[in-house]
């Protein structure tokens, strides 16, 4: 017989999902008639598989030894690259970090490193996560573009995850940016239209009425300070939508300064050449937490801010006679 207490990491999940990362050689079939025939128990009484699992549950599997060793999943051990994280905040459950530009947030091929493996790195090294021996696995809940830096949240453990997914839904999360766009901008403003994504070519199109295959995008900002030939914006992102902010932006003149997907070549050649700009200055930089429950209470209320990074802080303090916000 085999014993599994579920760990904290793993709560929240189903009975199958978990069997089927420890058993990864056996079929679903074989797991639902091993249930029904109580082969496979959960706190001591019969399960169907469907049951949500909590911190300390106990699974029981009466298989033999030789059946059990023959389901098992045998994958090579993992490793995971290892990097010098600018670590914001951490509790038990979340982790929120502060995001270089020029980092993927998540692997867009397998060879891709990003923000994931190397959270996953400093949680093993750190001693909070055993790839193999648990069947949960930690995850980035929010993505940034490559070339945008900032605050993104991930989640430690199945409860997290889940929470951090509907607060973002939701939008009870709210997430501040700070760019430097083109131009002066005079008051704040409140943008909605619509915005299409091409897949093939990785851009995205705004609309001002709803089209087919379009979704509906809102953008709040305001001027902070504005200079002869630039603004710096506090940005409220309400829908997150891909590229929403650099699309939505542009669209009404105001293109996101280094943006060379949306942005304004000769400009950007301007700011390469005068600042070293070469990418686009546009920073997650505020999140605000709402009232939590447990165990999220110790997020409740609470906001968290990113420090600008050095080619963001030397255009903006050239640009509008500031370094900090």
């Amino acid at each position: 017989m085999k014993m599994i207490i579920v760990q904290e990491q793993e709560a929240g999940q189903r009975l199958t999902k978990l069997l089927g990362s420890r058993l990864g050689g056996a079929s679903t079939g074989f797991l639902y008639k091993m249930l029904r025939k109580k082969n496979i128990t959960l706190n001591g009484k019969k399960a169907d598989g469907s049951e949500r699992l909590h911190a300390g549950d106990e699974i029981r599997i009466f298989l033999s030894e030789e059946t059990y060793e023959k389901f098992a999943s045998r994958e090579p051990e993992e490793t995971f690259p290892e990097a010098q994280l600018s670590i914001v905040y951490e509790d038990p459950q979340i982790l929120i970090v502060n995001k270089p530009a020029g980092m993927l947030s998540q692997k867009s091929s397998p060879r891709d490193v990003s923000l994931n493996e190397y959270m996953l790195g400093y949680l093993v090294r750190s001693g909070q996560w055993k790839p193999g021996e648990q069947a949960f696995r930690p995850s980035v809940c929010s993505r940034l573009d490559r070339n945008t830096s900032g605050l993104v949240v991930c989640g430690k453990t199945m409860p997290a995850l889940q929470r951090m997914a509907e607060l973002l839904r939701s939008r009870e999360l709210k997430k501040y940016y700070l760019c430097l766009v083109s131009g002066r901008v005079e008051g704040a403003q409140r943008l909605e239209g619509w915005l299409k994504k091409d897949a093939a070519s990785n851009r995205v199109e705004i609309f001002t009425e709803e089209q087919d295959g379009a979704l509906p995008i809102i953008t709040e900002f305001e001027p902070l300070r504005t200079s002869d030939r630039s603004t710096l914006l506090k940005v409220h992102l309400i829908t997150g939508r891909p590229h929403q902010i650099r699309a939505h932006l542009a669209s009404i003149g105001h293109p996101v300064i280094g943006d060379v997907k949306y942005g304004d070549r000769r400009g950007n050649e301007f700011y390469q050449k005068k600042y070293g700009v070469r990418r686009q200055l546009l920073h997650a930089w505020r999140m605000e937490f709402p009232a939590m429950e447990q165990p999220f209470d110790q997020l409740s209320g609470k906001s968290f801010e990113a420090d600008l990074p050095h080619d963001f802080s030397k255009a903006m303090q050239a640009e509008m006679g500031i370094c900090r916000i």
